[in-house]
């Protein structure tokens, strides 16, 4: 059998030309419809994460949620999501960060997480590093420590793993893929 993070990749699609043209889309509803393969990168992340003595996992809109919430519930912790602006119902803290055309914000309730929680940060991906490093600032402008950031696929082209990691925030990525 393939080792764990060979066998996840081979269950990312590749969409090419979407959503726009040159762009080449990593899939990774392939691989939440495939239990065995969920379960083979759910369990790659409890590994990693059971004895880190964290208090939340934080996820980032969208994706992240569908991995974080599932690693929260495995590592018996809590769930923290961080939106896109304008989604939350309580009062939250917001940050704004730049795209290649444009910026963005995202949010997070101001009651998410306490000073000194321990958090490991979820996303589907890594391109630009805007989103993670968004989060990351969010959260420890609310006292937290961010552990690690933590992606299923890493474009390394497009530099965001070095951003991140050159901010100091250890990055742990399950594959990389090559062009964007």
């Amino acid at each position: 059998m393939l080792n764990p993070a060979e066998y996840i990749k081979q269950h990312i699609r590749t969409v090419e030309n979407w959503p726009q043209e040159g762009v080449m889309f990593r899939d990774i509803t392939p691989l939440l419809q495939n239990p065995k393969v969920f379960r083979v990168l759910i369990d790659m992340f409890v590994h990693r994460y059971m004895d880190e003595k964290l208090d939340v996992v934080a996820g980032l809109d969208a994706r992240g949620f569908i991995i974080g919430s599932v690693l929260a519930y495995e590592l018996n912790l809590g769930f923290v999501p961080i939106r896109k602006k304008g989604k939350l119902p309580f009062h939250t803290v917001s940050e704004q960060y730049e795209l290649e055309y444009g910026s963005a914000t995202v949010e997070l309730h101001s009651d998410a997480c306490k000073k000194g929680d321990r958090v490991v940060l979820i996303d589907d991906l890594i391109a630009t590093g805007g989103t993670m490093m968004a989060g990351k600032k969010l959260l420890e402008r609310l006292g937290a420590t961010v552990v690690e950031g933590a992606v299923i696929v890493d474009l390394p082209e497009l530099g965001g793993s070095k951003i991140i990691q050159d901010s100091g925030l250890p990055l742990f990525t399950v594959c990389n893929f090559d062009g964007h």
